[in-house]
């Protein structure tokens, strides 16, 4: 069955292959983004692409009015832990605010499916790995507590209202998800893009923040998930929503850890490029282990990962890094989603 589906900040690195998904899959989308971490080119050609602020609830308002969804996939949200202990305001006014002024919409619109794009950040630091759904909730930074503030509105909105909804939990995305899109944030601060972006000469050296953890080598250890198979578990949870009335959690990894010395030395070998790295102070709000168990999402909606290597993930990414040493300032944009023009609510 093809829907109607509306993706906030689906410009961004994941709503824009999830988009490309959909379109593929037969879907019509459109992606309401305000591009300020996301980007035009990201999009597939031809798709439309409102601009505007979750937080205007008279714009969001009337993109509902004048068209019809059968569901809604919600990516905007600001994603920088470290940031998020800096300014914690920025980030539950970002992500917890308006995800509210979002589900007021929804439910104006008679719109009852959402998938949520949510962070194994609302674990920090787990008492055992891998992690289950059902795990206890802890978030060490600001960040992972503005999505598990959203979690904890829609199992309300979910009793209360009947809205029926499949809440992703994200390990580590990564990876490129073909020759068109990839990873490209202003700053950057995730760990696969700026290992590459030195192996490109674009910066110096990547920094190892903290080598004391209580880790097989002392750095981090995160499960990484390549972002096309991210991508193909939000498909598989929207036409399990048809299906299931009860709220469908799921955590999504690849159930493989690895240090961030252990990324470092696997993107020397993809690349073949020496890759200087700087030990670092350990930054505020870091979970030492974030490993997934993601065998409910496999158990119950048969997904399976494609990439299931370290080194594959990596070789996607520098793919891409490498034809995209700008990112998306090196894209072609001669051929630009459609934009909606600007009208307000009537």
């Amino acid at each position: 069955m093809h829907m109607k589906i509306l993706v906030t900040g689906g410009a961004g690195y994941i709503g824009s292959v999830v988009a490309d998904q959909l379109v593929a899959a037969g879907h019509h989308v459109t992606v309401f983004d305000n591009l300020s971490g996301g980007h035009r080119a990201a999009l597939p050609a031809g798709i439309e692409l409102v601009e505007g602020e979750l937080a205007d609830k008279d714009r969001l308002s009337y993109v509902f009015q004048s068209r019809s969804f059968d569901a809604v996939m919600h990516f905007a949200a600001f994603i920088e832990a470290g940031e998020s202990m800096i300014c914690p305001e920025r980030f539950f006014n970002n992500n917890s605010a308006t995800a509210l002024v979002l589900l007021e919409c929804m439910l104006r619109a008679g719109v009852r499916r959402l998938i949520f794009s949510s962070t194994a950040a609302i674990f920090g630091n787990p008492v055992s790995t891998p992690i289950l759904e059902e795990d206890a909730f802890s978030p060490t930074n600001p960040y992972g507590e503005s999505k598990l503030i959203v979690e904890r509105m829609l199992t309300w909105f979910h009793r209360i209202h009947g809205m029926r909804y499949a809440s992703l939990r994200y390990f580590n995305a990564s990876g490129s998800s073909c020759a068109h899109r990839g990873e490209a944030h202003d700053p950057e601060t995730h760990l696969i893009p700026r290992v590459l972006k030195v192996a490109l000469r674009l910066l110096p050296s990547v920094q190892i923040y903290g080598t004391n953890y209580p880790t097989s080598d002392g750095t981090c250890v995160r499960d990484y998930i390549h972002v096309s198979d991210l991508a193909n578990a939000h498909l598989l949870a929207l036409l399990a929503l048809d299906r299931c009335a009860q709220p469908l959690i799921y955590n999504l990894g690849n159930g493989c850890c690895f240090s961030v010395r252990e990324v470092i030395e696997a993107a020397r070998k993809v690349t073949g490029q020496s890759i200087d790295a700087i030990e670092a102070p350990p930054r505020a709000g870091d979970p030492a282990i974030q490993v997934a168990s993601s065998e409910k999402i496999r158990r119950e909606l048969d997904w399976r990962p494609q990439y299931t290597s370290l080194e594959a993930i990596i070789k996607s990414a520098w793919d891409w890094h490498r034809t995209h040493p700008n990112g998306y300032a090196t894209v072609d944009l001669s051929s630009e989603p459609k934009e909606e023009p600007d009208c307000t609510a009537a």
